[in-house]
Protein backbone atom coordinates (compact mmCIF):
# COMPACT_ATOMS: atom_id res chain seq x y z
CA UNK A 1 0.00 0.00 0.00
CA UNK A 2 1.48 3.66 -0.23
CA UNK A 3 2.83 5.30 2.40
CA UNK A 4 0.10 7.19 3.22
CA UNK A 5 -2.39 4.94 3.56
CA UNK A 6 -2.32 2.20 5.64
CA UNK A 7 -4.99 -1.50 5.71
CA UNK A 8 -6.25 -2.40 9.16
CA UNK A 9 -3.64 -5.26 9.37
CA UNK A 10 -0.67 -2.35 9.23
CA UNK A 11 -2.77 -0.30 11.85
CA UNK A 12 -2.92 -3.41 14.13
CA UNK A 13 0.80 -4.06 13.70
CA UNK A 14 2.21 -1.33 14.33
CA UNK A 15 0.26 0.07 17.24
CA UNK A 16 0.36 -3.91 18.67
CA UNK A 17 -3.17 -4.12 18.83
CA UNK A 18 -5.92 -6.69 17.19
CA UNK A 19 -7.57 -6.29 14.02
CA UNK A 20 -10.79 -5.67 16.53
CA UNK A 21 -9.10 -3.21 18.22
CA UNK A 22 -8.85 -1.16 15.51
CA UNK A 23 -12.01 -2.20 13.84
CA UNK A 24 -13.87 -0.92 17.32
CA UNK A 25 -12.04 2.45 16.46
CA UNK A 26 -13.98 2.82 12.78
CA UNK A 27 -17.20 4.40 13.47
CA UNK A 28 -19.30 5.71 10.69
CA UNK A 29 -18.31 8.68 11.23
CA UNK A 30 -14.73 7.99 10.92
CA UNK A 31 -15.50 6.12 8.08
CA UNK A 32 -16.62 8.66 6.25
CA UNK A 33 -14.07 11.36 6.71
CA UNK A 34 -10.34 9.17 7.22
CA UNK A 35 -11.47 5.25 5.20
CA UNK A 36 -11.17 5.11 1.59
CA UNK A 37 -11.96 1.35 -0.03
CA UNK A 38 -8.95 0.83 -3.13
CA UNK A 39 -9.10 -2.22 -5.03
CA UNK A 40 -5.75 -4.38 -4.98
CA UNK A 41 -5.51 -6.98 -7.24
CA UNK A 42 -9.43 -7.04 -7.56
CA UNK A 43 -10.36 -7.03 -3.66
CA UNK A 44 -11.47 -4.38 -2.07
CA UNK A 45 -9.63 -3.19 0.64
CA UNK A 46 -10.59 -0.60 3.26
CA UNK A 47 -7.83 1.67 3.87
CA UNK A 48 -7.12 4.71 7.01
CA UNK A 49 -5.91 8.13 5.40
CA UNK A 50 -3.00 10.13 6.96
CA UNK A 51 -5.42 12.47 9.82
CA UNK A 52 -7.00 9.05 9.94
CA UNK A 53 -3.82 7.36 11.20
CA UNK A 54 -2.80 10.14 13.35
CA UNK A 55 -6.23 10.15 14.86
CA UNK A 56 -5.69 6.41 15.41
CA UNK A 57 -1.95 6.74 16.69
CA UNK A 58 -3.15 9.18 19.34
CA UNK A 59 -5.81 7.14 20.61
CA UNK A 60 -3.56 3.37 20.87
CA UNK A 61 -0.15 5.18 21.67
CA UNK A 62 -1.62 7.36 23.98
CA UNK A 63 -0.93 11.05 22.91
CA UNK A 64 1.02 12.71 19.81
CA UNK A 65 4.45 11.44 19.82
CA UNK A 66 5.90 14.54 18.20
CA UNK A 67 6.33 16.12 21.39
CA UNK A 68 8.48 13.05 22.91
CA UNK A 69 10.47 12.31 19.87
CA UNK A 70 12.37 15.64 19.76
CA UNK A 71 13.33 15.03 23.68
CA UNK A 72 15.49 11.72 23.03
CA UNK A 73 18.70 12.75 23.97
CA UNK A 74 22.04 10.24 24.37
CA UNK A 75 22.88 10.58 27.96
CA UNK A 76 26.80 10.10 27.20
CA UNK A 77 26.92 12.47 24.39
CA UNK A 78 24.65 15.04 25.13
CA UNK A 79 22.97 14.81 20.74
CA UNK A 80 19.79 14.61 19.71
CA UNK A 81 18.82 11.08 17.83
CA UNK A 82 18.85 11.53 14.05
CA UNK A 83 16.07 8.94 13.59
CA UNK A 84 14.05 11.30 16.36
CA UNK A 85 14.08 14.05 14.43
CA UNK A 86 13.47 12.25 11.12
CA UNK A 87 10.34 11.13 12.75
CA UNK A 88 9.58 14.60 13.84
CA UNK A 89 9.46 15.93 10.68
CA UNK A 90 7.55 12.63 9.21
CA UNK A 91 4.70 13.61 12.12
CA UNK A 92 5.14 16.88 10.64
CA UNK A 93 4.30 16.41 7.66
CA UNK A 94 1.12 14.03 8.69
CA UNK A 95 0.01 16.74 10.90
CA UNK A 96 -0.23 19.33 7.61
CA UNK A 97 -1.50 16.20 5.79
CA UNK A 98 -3.95 15.82 8.31
CA UNK A 99 -5.08 19.38 8.73
CA UNK A 100 -5.00 19.88 4.71
CA UNK A 101 -7.45 16.66 4.53
CA UNK A 102 -9.48 18.20 7.28
CA UNK A 103 -9.82 21.21 5.86
CA UNK A 104 -11.11 19.68 2.22
CA UNK A 105 -13.39 17.50 4.43
CA UNK A 106 -14.24 20.92 5.66
CA UNK A 107 -14.59 22.64 2.12
CA UNK A 108 -16.92 19.74 0.98
CA UNK A 109 -19.39 19.90 4.01
CA UNK A 110 -19.82 23.57 2.94
CA UNK A 111 -20.65 23.24 -0.43
CA UNK A 112 -23.08 20.56 0.77
CA UNK A 113 -24.62 23.05 2.59
CA UNK A 114 -25.03 25.62 0.47
CA UNK A 115 -26.17 23.31 -1.98
CA UNK A 116 -29.04 22.49 0.72
CA UNK A 117 -29.56 26.45 1.91
CA UNK A 118 -29.84 26.80 -2.30
CA UNK A 119 -32.41 24.13 -2.49
CA UNK A 120 -34.38 25.14 0.34
CA UNK A 121 -34.41 28.92 -0.76
CA UNK A 122 -35.74 27.58 -3.87
CA UNK A 123 -38.44 25.18 -2.19
CA UNK A 124 -39.84 28.31 -0.63
CA UNK A 125 -39.71 30.07 -3.33
CA UNK A 126 -42.36 28.18 -4.81
CA UNK A 127 -44.13 27.69 -1.86
CA UNK A 128 -44.81 31.31 -1.59
CA UNK A 129 -45.82 31.40 -5.54
CA UNK A 130 -48.52 28.61 -4.50
CA UNK A 131 -49.58 30.59 -1.78
CA UNK A 132 -50.11 33.48 -3.85
CA UNK A 133 -51.87 31.38 -6.54
CA UNK A 134 -54.25 29.84 -4.20
CA UNK A 135 -54.87 33.35 -2.65
CA UNK A 136 -55.77 34.74 -6.18
CA UNK A 137 -58.13 31.59 -6.43
CA UNK A 138 -59.79 31.61 -3.34
CA UNK A 139 -60.56 35.27 -3.64
CA UNK A 140 -61.64 34.75 -7.65
CA UNK A 141 -63.82 32.19 -6.11
CA UNK A 142 -65.46 34.00 -3.37
CA UNK A 143 -66.25 36.33 -6.17
CA UNK A 144 -67.72 33.77 -8.21
CA UNK A 145 -69.72 32.87 -4.81
CA UNK A 146 -71.37 36.50 -4.42
CA UNK A 147 -72.29 36.78 -8.30
CA UNK A 148 -74.18 33.87 -7.85
CA UNK A 149 -75.92 34.52 -4.75
CA UNK A 150 -76.40 37.91 -6.44
CA UNK A 151 -77.77 36.00 -9.60
CA UNK A 152 -79.93 33.45 -7.41
CA UNK A 153 -81.57 36.53 -5.17
CA UNK A 154 -82.64 38.75 -8.04
CA UNK A 155 -83.75 35.28 -10.10
CA UNK A 156 -85.59 34.53 -6.05
CA UNK A 157 -87.11 38.22 -6.02
CA UNK A 158 -88.21 37.66 -9.61
CA UNK A 159 -90.51 34.82 -9.07
CA UNK A 160 -91.87 36.11 -6.19
CA UNK A 161 -92.46 39.20 -8.19
CA UNK A 162 -94.61 36.77 -10.89
CA UNK A 163 -96.04 35.16 -7.84
CA UNK A 164 -97.94 38.39 -6.12
CA UNK A 165 -98.83 39.18 -9.05
CA UNK A 166 -100.55 35.99 -10.20
CA UNK A 167 -102.07 35.51 -6.51
CA UNK A 168 -104.24 38.63 -6.75
CA UNK A 169 -105.24 37.49 -9.94
CA UNK A 170 -106.36 33.88 -8.90
CA UNK A 171 -107.69 35.27 -5.50
CA UNK A 172 -110.43 37.66 -7.25
CA UNK A 173 -111.17 35.09 -9.09
CA UNK A 174 -111.97 32.74 -6.25
CA UNK A 175 -113.74 35.48 -4.47
CA UNK A 176 -115.97 36.26 -7.48
CA UNK A 177 -116.57 32.61 -7.99
CA UNK A 178 -117.88 32.36 -4.30
CA UNK A 179 -119.90 35.61 -4.49
CA UNK A 180 -121.46 34.70 -7.97
CA UNK A 181 -124.65 32.28 -7.50
CA UNK A 182 -124.82 29.52 -10.19
CA UNK A 183 -127.52 29.28 -12.17
CA UNK A 184 -127.73 25.55 -13.41
CA UNK A 185 -131.53 26.11 -14.14
CA UNK A 186 -130.12 28.20 -17.40
CA UNK A 187 -129.05 25.24 -18.92
CA UNK A 188 -132.12 23.46 -19.25
CA UNK A 189 -133.98 26.27 -20.39
CA UNK A 190 -132.49 26.94 -23.55
CA UNK A 191 -135.70 27.99 -25.46
CA UNK A 192 -136.18 30.67 -23.45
Amino acid sequence: MSENLKTIRELADEFNVSKQAVRKRLTDEFRANYVETVYSKGVETLVVTVSGYILLKQHFLGGNDTGKSGSNVDGNRGKSDVTSLSEQTTDDRYIFKLLEQQLDVKDKQLENKDSQISQMQNLLDQQQRLALQDKKLLEEYKAEIEDLKALAMLSHDGEKDVLSQREPEQATSTVESQSKPKKWWHFGNRGN
